[in-house]
């Protein structure tokens, strides 16, 4: 429990008081990067427009490494056509992403004041731990928007936004549509990143050991395969781009629980 100015505990207004003042800048934080990315409306845009191109960068990257082994693939050009269907949706759309990226923007910052707020009830030793787990925390949130981004959307999008039941129906995507599915799978995959985390505060409550994770690793592919199955589309090559390195999260979890264990 933190001190007041006076060398006393601090009573729960103090701490409502903190609490106020955090979330005041956190705030305002928050909302300065959302200003500025509305401004720069074009290059946001363009940004997250972009994995709906078929010359996306990944598209390139994968097709330069076949080449470098010898192998002579290129994907099929495809065209994502998006609209907009009501008078206030691009206006809104553009506020409400520019809302969100300033959060996504401000995070770094979120997490210091929250570990600031935090910190004063801790004990030295939990102190030193929180630090790291709060970066790996952060940072695996992060690599699963960067996975999201760079290869789970833009194959997400070229197989929904060109699949087509019969060659007469046409494909036309509204942009609200497009940003909301962007925006769910990249919170989705950042949690499910959050594997290890969650598996050492699992051991750390004495729930989860090496040894169960060990034993039911077959298991576990199966759930990873269907979690895979049920945030990507249905084409087994996504699938696998997703299930892939979950499951090396789940063999890191379990390095991670047995050294818990250990400790």
């Amino acid at each position: 429990m933190s001190k007041g100015d006076n060398g006393g505990m601090m009573t729960f207004g103090g701490h409502l008081e903190v609490l106020r003042k955090m979330l005041f800048r956190i705030i305002a934080v928050a909302m300065a990067f959302a200003v500025a990315i509305f401004c720069f409306r074009q290059t946001t845009f363009d940004i997250l427009l972009a994995p709906g191109s078929s010359n996306f960068t990944t598209y390139r990257g994968i097709e330069s490494l076949c080449a470098w082994v010898g192998i002579d693939f290129h994907f099929e050009p495809f065209k994502i056509t998006l609209i907009n269907t009501e008078l206030s949706n691009q206006f809104m759309t553009h506020l409400s992403t520019s809302v969100i990226l300033g959060l996504l923007c401000a995070s770094p910052y979120i997490v210091v004041e929250l570990f600031r707020f935090i910190s004063p009830a801790l004990y030295d030793n939990e102190r030193r731990y929180s630090v790291l787990i709060t970066v790996i925390i952060y940072l695996l949130f992060i690599s699963g928007v960067v996975m999201n981004y760079y290869i789970l959307f833009p194959f997400a999008l070229r197989f929904l936004g060109t699949y087509q039941v019969d060659a007469s129906v046409v494909n036309q995507i509204n942009i609200s549509s497009y940003i909301s599915t962007f925006t769910s799978l990249t919170f989705m995959l950042g949690l499910v990143f959050q594997i290890p985390v969650i598996s050492f505060f699992l051991a750390k409550m004495g729930i989860l050991s090496s040894e169960t994770m060990a034993h039911y690793r077959r298991h576990a592919i199966i759930v990873i395969a269907l979690v895979a199955a049920i945030i990507t589309p249905p084409d087994l090559f996504t699938l696998c781009l997703v299930a892939i390195p979950m499951y090396g999260l789940y063999e890191v979890s379990i390095l991670i629980v047995r050294r818990v264990q250990r400790s």
